[in-house]
Order: C-alpha cells, then sequence, then structure tokens
C-alpha cells in the first residue's frame, strides 16, 4: 500500500535531533513558555518574514485569537462581515463564528480553488471589515490583488497559511501578505509538529502582545489580566520538535514539488482535472509548495475504489463544504454551486517528501488506467 502520508517515515528522518531535542526540553526543568518557544518565534518569524511570531495551542487558536485580539483593539465589533472562500476547510469559518462576526461565504476561482478577487470586491458591503485569504492546498492567494482591494476599502486581511508554509510571491512568504496570518503545525502539515500547536504571524507589535495575552489568561504579567483570556500557548516540547524540522522544511518542499510536476507531466487521464498545467517546472512553482495535490474526478467513488484496489491511498478534502454542515445549517440554502462541485469531486493523490520515485510512478499508472 502506497500511503497517503507517512508520518513515520518523514519523523525518522530526524529521529536523533528530535530526541537530542526532546532531551534538552526534559533535561531544562522548564516547560511551558520557556526557551524552546522564544527560539521557535524568533526563528519562524525571520522564516516568513515578519517581526513577531506568537506560538498557539493549534491553528484554529491562531485564528480565532487574531480576531479576537482585533475586537479587543477596537479594529472589529460583534456582526461584521468577513469575506471567506466557500470551499475552506471549516475552521476557517469556526474562527469568524467564535467572535460572533459574520462570515460572508464567497466562490473561489474555478482554477485555483482560491479567493477569486473579482468575488471579493462584488461581496464588500458597509458591514465588511476584514477577508480571510485562505491559502489552500498549499498555494498563495493572489495576495497582489487582495490586499489592493483592502487598501482600497480600508479591510484588515488575515491570512489562513494553515497549508501554505514557505509558499511565496515575488520573494514574500506566506504569513507576511496580510496583516496577520494564522498556521498550524498539526503533524500532516509541510511544516508538522508532533502534536497540535499554531502560531500567528505580523508585523504589529500592538496586535502581537494582544495575541500574546489573549492566549495566556489574558495576561502578560502573572496574576494581572488586561482581558478575559484563555489558555492556548505553543508547548515547549512542540516548540523544540518544530525548531529541528524547520531546518528541512525547505528541502522537503522541494520533494514535494517535484513529485506535484511528476504527477502534473505523467498524468494524461482526461477524466480527471490536475491542479497545475502539464508544462509545470519545479523552478515556477513559487507559489505552491503542495500540501496536497488534489484532482478532481466527476466519478470520485470509483476512482477512489479503482485506486485502493491498485494499493493507494486517498483522502477527501473536503467531502462536505462549510455551508452544508449541520453546524451552520441557517447558511445551507446559499447558492454556492461552484463550491459545493468542488467538494464533490476532490480527491487528493500521495504526496509527501519521504515518496520514492516508483511510487509516484505507480500512482500516475493507476490515475491513468482509470475508466468508467
Amino acid at each position: 500500500m502506497i500511503p497517503f502520508l507517512d508520518l513515520k517515515a518523514i519523523n525518522q528522518q530526524y529521529r536523533q535531533a528530535l530526541i537530542q531535542a526532546a532531551t534538552r526540553v526534559i533535561d531544562s526543568g522548564w516547560y511551558v513558555l520557556g526557551q524552546e518557544v522564544k527560539a521557535f518565534e524568533q526563528e519562524f518569524a525571520a522564516y516568513c518574514g515578519t517581526l513577531h511570531c506568537v506560538g498557539t495551542a493549534n491553528g484554529l487558536d491562531a485564528l480565532v485569537l487574531t480576531l479576537r485580539a482585533w475586537k479587543e483593539l477596537g479594529k472589529l465589533k460583534e456582526g461584521d462581515e468577513v469575506i471567506v472562500p466557500a470551499n475552506t476547510y471549516i475552521a476557517s469559518v469556526l474562527a469568524i463564528t467564535e467572535n460572533r462576526l459574520k462570515p460572508v461565504l464567497v466562490e473561489p476561482d474555478k482554477s485555483t480553488y482560491n479567493l477569486c478577487p473579482q468575488k471579493v470586491r462584488d461581496a464588500i458591503t458597509q458591514k465588511t471589515k476584514a477577508i480571510m485569504a485562505v491559502h489552500l492546498y498549499g498555494q498563495l492567494a493572489p495576495m497582489g490583488a487582495i490586499m489592493e482591494i483592502a487598501d482600497e476599502h480600508q479591510l484588515l486581511v488575515l491570512e489562513d497559511s494553515a497549508q501554505a508554509h514557505g509558499a511565496s510571491i515575488d520573494g514574500r512568504n506566506a504569513g507576511s501578505w496580510g496583516h496577520a496570518s494564522g498556521f498550524s503545525f498539526y503533524p500532516g502539515k509541510n511544516l508538522g509538529a508532533l502534536g497540535d500547536a499554531g502560531a500567528i504571524t505580523t508585523n504589529d507589535f500592538e496586535l502581537a502582545q494582544t495575541v500574546r495575552a489573549l492566549g495566556n489568561y489574558g495576561s502578560l504579567n502573572k496574576y494581572e489580566n488586561l482581558y478575559q483570556g484563555l489558555n492556548s500557548r505553543l508547548d515547549e516540547m512542540q516548540a523544540a520538535m518544530l525548531r529541528v524540522k524547520l531546518q528541512y522544511l525547505d528541502a522537503d518542499t522541494m520533494l514535494r514539488k517535484q513529485i506535484a510536476v511528476a504527477y502534473a507531466k505523467g498524468i494524461n487521464n482526461p477524466l480527471v482535472i490536475k491542479p497545475i498545467a502539464s508544462d509545470a517546472t519545479v523552478s515556477s512553482l513559487h507559489n505552491h509548495v503542495f500540501h496536497l495535490f488534489v484532482l478532481r474526478v466527476k466519478h470520485r467513488s470509483a476512482f477512489q475504489s479503482f485506486l485502493k484496489a491498485a494499493g493507494i491511498e486517498t483522502l477527501i478534502h473536503y467531502p462536505i463544504p462549510p455551508h452544508k454542515q449541520y453546524a451552520y445549517s441557517s447558511y445551507s440554502d446559499l447558492n454556492l454551486p461552484l463550491a459545493e462541485c468542488i467538494h464533490q469531486e476532490v480527491v487528493s493523490l500521495p504526496i509527501g517528501p519521504t515518496m520514492s520515485m516508483r511510487d509516484v510512478s505507480n500512482v500516475i499508472e493507476s490515475v491513468n488506467a482509470f475508466a468508467v
């Protein structure tokens, strides 16, 4: 079986370094908000190209706390509208509604599955105060155009960079385009911890300090509580793990891009829609880090069964759009045919830095052999 993502094999590459990092934390006697968290925040901010990074317990909290901080700073208030792509993972929407803000779901670009600038323009009302730019599957949204729209209408921009560590446009990495960005380091991410972890990046010192306080019981100084906060802190052990893996992120991303190019060139089945053109090259793929390689297939169930029989594991990201989830039943009547079509057809092929080229060839051959 070719697994969708072999986390054991990925982490095995760094086993000794991870053990050394874990030992360093154990021997330090300091397990919460220590030197590992401080060092990772500095290193990841430098990697993204921002002045500040604040660790959080997970990626969802990074988004929730950023929006909450903007409310505390008077930049947002309950009922304000936040534009978000309709085909995103539900966490993007949860962060908005958790803050009693209103998600405005817009259809994505049909070729990239990311925000369409024109759809964003069309959705702006007097109540619109922010845009959540989700970099879905590892590809940056068109941030130049989005920031231009935001500047024109004085809107906040929050990047959901949970799947896009290291993706860039014009030399600017994910996490450095918007006014803030939320990252997830869930184990399956391109930069994955060995448990839950997240962070925000920003150039705004006041925002960074507010998020830091909110995630630490509302406190910057012990027993002095500025806000009614919560407990969402990056764990010292996970920070140590992430410091090790950050060193290899760009090399792992290059391997992902090589696999993506091989898929793009080799897959020629007319029954599937590829995410990039057949003539793509590794050097041309700056804005995509291929957290996922997502096909669209009308006969998805049959396609998955066919690949499973060939020993290939696939996953669906994601089977149900947010507005069709029971949790958001009040949005179920929205007319979002493209988003719904995408959710009905997408299927993700195996892709990861430990895949062999033989495995890649087997996937290509099996995809091309599929017929209905």
